[in-house]
């Protein structure tokens, strides 16, 4: 009794259990996060095709993911018997942990943000140039042809478009001259950046917006799961819990993606009245406002483009998004060296 009354001992003085009870509720909230988010993009879809959408489960049928994930639950995991079974299985663990790990520097109000780095912007940079890996591995691992080739799409899209995505938010640190989320939206008390920095900064955020939707493989960049040429491309061959940790985290690095254009051009938490929040949850509010309308964007792009072919993709990115972004690069520092900057 006396080394079990240790071990408990132990657990709380270091504090232990505070972090896994913390990073229990982080796991649940964004768990919920992204369940919402697939509700959002069907009741979406169903508005741009005019049709009512999930109105069964629940009122207006709000309980429909969270029907669909037991349902994805009790399901059988099957898989080939050819994959390389240490590879399959981790790959879908190893995309779903990335897109958690970018949640951790985000400023989502004043106080509630988990790590304030002062190299945020790389880390989020980084983290989402990683997560390729484990769509990669995926696609590889499970001996499947349509699987290995949107595997190797999604490599091809990632590198090419994380370039415009790294400009566009370089374009910015210029502007601001900090690579740190909690001060570039301090810098924004004085007006948002995307106003702030003339007419370089909307063409980032433009540009942006573009990349960012092609690095998540979302229509009209889903080449990878094109599903007239490749079934369900790199998570053909996966079921279960595992084929929803795919689709989990492809919908929470859309809300990264939109939350991370909220922080850099559009201030973040802080309300776009110019009103100090009085209440403690106010920038949260307005943090959250502010990326579902982005999030709201990139699911319109779905409904309003058709699908590129490989080689118009790259040359998207290749000939025209990465030479704008240089040139705009460029004149965000001319802005800057001359002082130009509005404030508001």
């Amino acid at each position: 009794m006396n080394s079990i009354s240790n071990i408990i001992d132990w657990f709380i003085n270091t504090g232990v259990l505070n972090m896994a009870l913390i990073a229990l509720i982080y796991l649940t909230v964004f768990a919920l996060l992204g369940l919402f988010l697939v509700l959002l993009e069907r009741k979406v879809a169903a508005w741009f095709q005019l049709r009512i959408g999930p109105n069964r489960v629940g009122y207006l049928g709000l309980f429909q993911t969270i029907a669909d994930a037991l349902k994805l639950v009790s399901k059988e995991l099957t898989g080939t018997v050819k994959a390389d079974k240490f590879l399959y299985n981790l790959a879908p663990y190893f995309v779903i942990v990335t897109s958690l790990m970018a949640l951790a520097v985000f400023p989502f109000t004043k106080d509630l943000q988990a790590f304030d780095i002062n190299i945020g912007i790389f880390f989020l940079i980084a983290i989402s140039s990683i997560g390729v890996i484990g769509i990669l591995l995926g696609g590889w691992s499970s001996n499947n042809k349509f699987a290995l080739i949107g595997a190797m799409r999604s490599g091809v899209q990632t590198v090419s478009y994380e370039l415009s995505v790294g400009l566009s938010l370089l374009t910015m640190v210029i502007l601001t001259g900090s690579l740190q989320l909690s001060e570039i939206i301090e810098v924004q008390k004085s007006g948002w950046l995307i106003v702030q920095g003339h007419i370089p900064a909307i063409i980032a955020f433009m540009i942006y917006m573009i990349a960012g939707t092609a690095e998540t493989n979302r229509a009209p960049f889903d080449m990878v799961e094109a599903e007239s040429e490749l079934g369900a491309g790199y998570h053909t061959e996966y079921s279960g819990m595992k084929f929803a940790y795919f689709f989990l985290a492809e919908f929470i690095n859309m809300f990264i993606i939109a939350a991370i254009a909220t922080t850099i051009f559009f201030g973040g938490w802080l309300s776009p009245f110019g009103i100090t929040e009085s209440l403690p949850w106010m920038g949260l509010f307005w943090f959250l406002v502010k990326t579902f309308v982005l999030v709201f964007l990139m699911m319109w792009f779905r409904w309003t483009f058709p699908r590129l072919r490989v080689d118009q993709l790259l040359t998207l990115e290749w000939k025209y998004l990465l030479p704008i972004n240089l040139v705009n690069l460029v004149l965000m520092a001319v802005i800057v060296w001359l002082n130009l900057t509005i404030q508001i």
